[in-house]
């Protein structure tokens, strides 16, 4: 990683703005999850950033393909000695460069990758031809109804398969091990630290954010204005437009800024609803709860607000053993429903067996903006679950998690489908993208800002789940009519 001694690299990187005196900027960072006006400073930087991008023949041929745009940012700062400069960053990769001069370094030291990610990647480009290998064999042992040796292609697919998720996980782990985030406070973490213990989405910690501040905090910059904006080719989806401004993503910076910007002057992200309702405790016993979110409310507090308003946060002053661990689910702030909850490892264990086996349903209801097609049928996507990417970007077939959900309608009502899910895996946002997607129902849930078109709330609500206690052996279901 750079350091303050690289005096001619930072030379290179920060950009002065002339006129500009530290007095006269934002004594405050504003809030980088909103997306106002970045002030006259801010627009004075991104518009000379944009003017190099205009000028460089090299980005400008790859930033305007189709689909080829990307985020870019600058950030203000307050270099030693009073001048005012900018530092400029883009997301992921650049004409498939991590490092470019006059943008500032990734998070991680790209020669300490390069030891082990082409070997990494040629394994599981192994597994995965071996894995459509077997596919094929069995396919035809199954056209032919050999069933012996059917099962025994199914049994070393499924072997692979498991090399192949565990081969992929270790990959991933090492790297985000590798990305080392600061904050203002002069402390670091890895980036697999600060999401533990769940992995980190991909691409966290490679938004053009994170660079910026970490490398202000290592040069001895002062932050003062941070700008986000798309620039070049719209993506497939159409939901960037160039040269628009837009906050950062909560599903990959949720995480990642709050920590960096401890120890800094900030406006930080405050709840977006004030939520009097609930939760209503439908079930309690000594192994677990069953619980009813008000839609509003977010299930978790966050890794670096631990007392933010939430039903965890809620509940822990009736129930104070309760950790995020508890939770079997985790439903978003803007549904409402159904949410079971356990009071020991043990039980939590016995009921993940049942979902996943699928002896256990986590039912939810939706109203989707449209006239679904067909009555009733299984999705499945390998998702990355990023909050605020387009639907394309959700989608990864390579380093997605895999998502399942069954639906059928039970309503038509004019332009819009009353539709139930039951997913087979968690993953938030999942049944979002699977209403919207194209390859899933084409068509958003009602008041999806994201991915439709807003309305009074989200219209999706868990309203039913059903599971065998384990303890007392008895299925039990609950359910809980949506409010809409």
């Amino acid at each position: 990683m750079k350091t303050r001694t690289d005096e001619a690299e930072l030379i290179r990187t920060l950009m002065f703005l002339e006129g500009a005196r530290p007095e006269d900027l934002p004594t405050r960072l504003a809030n980088p999850f909103q997306a106002p006006a970045p002030g006259p400073w801010g627009l004075r930087a991104a518009e000379a950033l944009q003017q190099r991008l205009r000028q460089d023949a090299t980005c400008r041929e790859a930033l305007w393909r189709t689909g080829g745009g990307k985020m870019f940012g600058v950030l203000v700062v307050a270099a030693p000695g009073g001048r005012v400069g900018f530092l400029s960053a883009f997301s992921g990769m650049l004409n498939g460069a991590w490092n470019v001069e006059g943008f500032v370094p990734p998070l991680f030291d790209p020669l300490d990758r390069d030891a082990f990610w082409p070997a990494g990647e040629a394994e599981l480009a192994t597994l995965e031809q071996r894995h459509a290998e077997l596919t094929r064999e069995a396919a035809a042992l199954r056209a032919q109804g050999l069933v012996h040796p059917l099962r025994d292609a199914e049994a070393r697919l499924t072997e692979v398969e498991h090399v192949r998720a565990e081969r992929s996980r270790a990959l991933w782990r090492q790297v985000t091990q590798g990305y080392v985030i600061p904050n203002a406070r002069g402390e670091t973490q890895t980036l697999a630290a600060l999401f533990a213990p769940k992995p980190p989405p991909g691409g966290a910690g490679d938004c053009a954010a994170p660079k910026l501040l970490a490398y202000a905090f290592r040069q001895g910059l002062t932050p003062l204005v941070l700008a986000e904006f798309w620039w070049g080719a719209p993506p497939l989806d159409g939901r960037r437009e160039s040269g628009a401004y837009y906050p950062a993503c909560d599903n990959k910076c949720g995480t990642v800024l709050p920590f960096m910007l401890q120890g800094l002057s900030v406006d930080l992200p405050s709840p977006t609803m004030t939520v009097a309702q609930g939760p209503h405790v439908l079930h309690e016993d000594p192994w677990l709860l069953v619980v009813d979110k008000p839609v509003g409310l977010p299930t978790l507090p966050g890794r670096h607000a631990p007392t933010r308003d939430s039903l965890l946060v809620r509940l822990q002053a009736r129930f104070p053993e309760l950790t995020s661990a508890s939770f079997l689910h985790e439903l978003e702030p803007e549904s409402s429903g159904l949410l079971i909850i356990a009071r020991d490892a043990e039980t939590r264990a016995s009921l993940q067996r049942q979902f996943s086996r699928r002896e256990a349903e986590h039912r939810h209801v939706a109203w989707l903006d449209g006239s679904v097609e067909g009555e009733a049928g299984t999705i499945e996507l390998p998702l990355r679950g990023a909050a605020h990417a387009s639907l394309e970007d959700c989608v990864d077939a390579r380093h997605g998690k895999r998502t399942r959900s069954a639906w059928r309608v039970l309503q038509r009502e004019g332009s819009r489908t009353r539709v139930e899910f039951v997913p087979t895996t968690q993953l938030p946002h999942a049944l979002r993208i699977h209403a919207a997607h194209p390859l899933g129902l084409g068509l958003p849930i009602l008041g999806d800002a994201r991915l439709g078109r807003e309305d009074a709330r989200l219209m999706l609500h868990a309203d039913a789940v059903a599971f065998v206690h384990p303890r007392s052996g008895e299925r039990l279901e609950f359910t809980s009519p949506a409010p809409f």
